[in-house]
């Protein structure tokens, strides 16, 4: 038998992660070596497994085929693995999670939900007073993981890719925005923009977007829930720039329409930040590949 479950592993990460790097960081292996383990598996069988369209990787028909198993055999093996390491440990233990993302309680609430039930044992505990400068705490041992959007420089600490996201408009179907293709930093000078209640540092739509081009929205309106934000902006109260994961549901209900933040997009990456001697621990590498899968599959 030629395919190992390494190589199925490879592969699942390198189309999930969409790259590389991402997916040798991941794997805590190196480019070169996942590499040399798709183009062994190319060699054996005499076919590609990916195509690149438009800078982005594409899974061919023999890379479909092989992706699907991994699908399938790679997470039960991780399970099993994960259940094998919880019954060696057998301690109780805790995840206090800080979050500077508000939006990201949208995913993160059901997915520990989930993650209690496999992790009974956890102490599980969502922390929201020093999310705005969670570093010295998580330094400290004063907290486990800060699920954020900036990769900064931190001493004995790891980024841990979660998933890529979109930061785009929402406006009202009716919105003359909607005329548009792409948002300019100039198209929201004169309109209301809807935004979380924290400190304007802390906002992507200022700090890469506005700030820089010296744009002040007309107004500014704050909220502390995510679905009073889309009820105004359906009606019409003002528009609010959110990640394409929260405006999934509504723009497939046609509440809301939603355009790009610049010709290119603002795009991002959220990780998971924990302290380099707890991230080989099973709870915590439990906690981001759940994380990652919760995304994948919505």
């Amino acid at each position: 038998m030629f395919i190992e479950l390494r190589q199925l592993r490879s592969l699942k990460a390198i189309y999930e992660l969409g790259n590389l790097t991402r997916a040798a960081q991941h794997l805590h292996v190196t480019q070169s070596a996942l590499s040399h383990q798709v183009r062994a598996i190319e060699r054996y069988f005499g076919v590609s497994l990916f195509s690149r369209k438009q800078k982005q990787l594409q899974l061919t028909a023999a890379g479909e085929r092989l992706f699907t198993l991994a699908q399938r055999i790679v997470p039960q093996v991780e399970e099993t693995e994960l259940a094998l390491k919880r019954m060696a440990e057998g301690t109780t233990a805790r995840l206090n999670i800080a979050i500077e993302c508000h939006s990201c309680f949208d995913w993160l609430l059901p997915l520990l939900d989930d993650y209690r039930e496999r992790w009974p044992n956890i102490e599980v505990d969502v922390r929201l007073g020093i999310a705005l400068d969670p570093w010295p705490a998580l330094a400290s041992g004063d907290i486990d993981a800060v699920i954020t959007s900036d990769c900064t420089n931190q001493t004995d600490i790891v980024f841990e890719p979660l998933f890529d996201y979109e930061a785009l408009l929402a406006v009202a179907r009716d919105h003359p925005l909607t005329s548009k293709q792409y948002i300019e930093p100039h198209d929201l000078g004169v309109h209301t923009l809807i935004t979380y209640a924290i400190p304007r540092q802390r906002l992507d739509i200022f700090s890469h977007f506005l700030s820089p081009a010296g744009v002040e929205p007309a107004a500014e309106r704050a909220v502390e829930l995510t679905a009073l934000m889309l009820q105004l902006v359906a009606s019409g109260r003002g528009v609010a720039a959110l990640p394409n994961w929260v405006l999934a549901d509504s723009l497939a209900k046609k509440t809301i329409a939603a355009r790009p933040l610049g010709r290119k997009g603002m795009h991002g990456t959220l990780y998971a930040a924990v302290r380099n001697d707890q991230r080989n621990l099973a709870y915590i590498n439990e906690f981001i590949v759940m994380a990652r899968q919760c995304m994948t599959a919505s």
